[in-house]
């Protein structure tokens, strides 16, 4: 039986992070496409474990949550006009909390924008922080039960809602809304207003939508198992937490948040994969 070389899974992890499809590494690298699949699905796990064992006891001062969309085969107004679709697909949703100081993401789940979901993310938030923070999340309704569900009064929570005008023609397609307004409200006593944004984790999503091709809105990168795309975010958050030097803190997240004191590498992410898989 062939192994890749260690080099080589490197590589084909660097190139996963970096925003490549798995098809157009397959060509690259020389290898099957049911190589490349394997490994995406043990580095996810990998890192799924790497994330629950390391991210504890953070201590922070802002969290901004946040969600972004994407697809699993089909969109969901498409996916009511079809026949024995498979149960999962339509809309995704991937929840995120980031440390808006360190920038990171201390928390992110996939799933649908119900209350549920909101319950999960931040219940597992709660497990992960150390402290009393201020939480800041859009106007989306589903946050305030769950942040009551999760925290009850002991945390500092204030939402922004932003307004955005409704563009018309190909415009309204193919470019983001125009932005008219924004209203803060303080839901828990002790908000800080002038610290109440979601600058830092919308511009998080930004770079997942612009690294990771299975965000893109108009697209046919989009992931075909819901369980390949979960696994490619649990590996792109490790690389971003773990790995890329943050230009303005000018080390990693995980670095300025406390919870490790080396810079990792991709090479130490393969070791660990190597090491579970073994």
């Amino acid at each position: 039986m062939n192994r890749l070389t260690f080099a080589k899974r490197t590589q084909i992890l660097a190139m996963l992070c970096e925003g490549s499809s798995m098809r157009s590494i397959s060509r690259v690298v020389d290898v099957s496409i049911n190589t490349v699949t394997k490994l995406l699905v043990d580095a996810g796990e990998t890192c799924l474990e790497l994330h629950n064992e390391l991210v504890r006891d953070v201590q922070a001062s802002r969290i901004q949550c946040n969600e972004i969309w994407s697809f699993r085969y089909t969109k969901a107004h498409t996916v009511l006009g079809l026949e024995d679709t498979p149960e999962g697909d339509g809309d995704v949703w991937t929840w995120t909390a980031l440390d808006a100081d360190t920038k990171l993401m201390v928390s992110y789940y996939v799933g649908d924008r119900s209350a549920e979901s909101a319950m999960v993310v931040l219940d597992d938030l709660r497990c992960r922080i150390a402290n009393r923070v201020q939480l800041i999340t859009d106007g989306h309704k589903a946050y305030l039960q769950a942040v009551e569900g999760a925290f009850g009064g002991d945390i500092d929570y204030a939402q922004l809602l932003q307004i955005y005008s409704q563009a018309q023609g190909p415009a309204g397609r193919y470019s983001p809304a125009k932005f008219t307004a924004a209203k803060k409200t303080p839901i828990e006593d002790g908000s800080e207003m002038k610290h109440v944004s979601t600058s830092y984790v919308e511009r998080s999503n930004l770079t997942i939508r612009m690294s990771m091709r299975r965000f893109t809105r108009l697209t046919n990168a989009f992931s075909k198992k819901i369980d390949n795309h979960v696994y490619a975010l649990a590996l792109y958050f490790a690389f971003d937490n773990f790995t890329r030097i943050h230009k303005t803190l000018k080390v990693t997240p995980a670095m300025a948040a406390g919870i490790t004191d080396k810079l990792w590498t991709l090479e130490d992410i393969a070791e660990r994969i190597e090491a579970r898989v073994s």
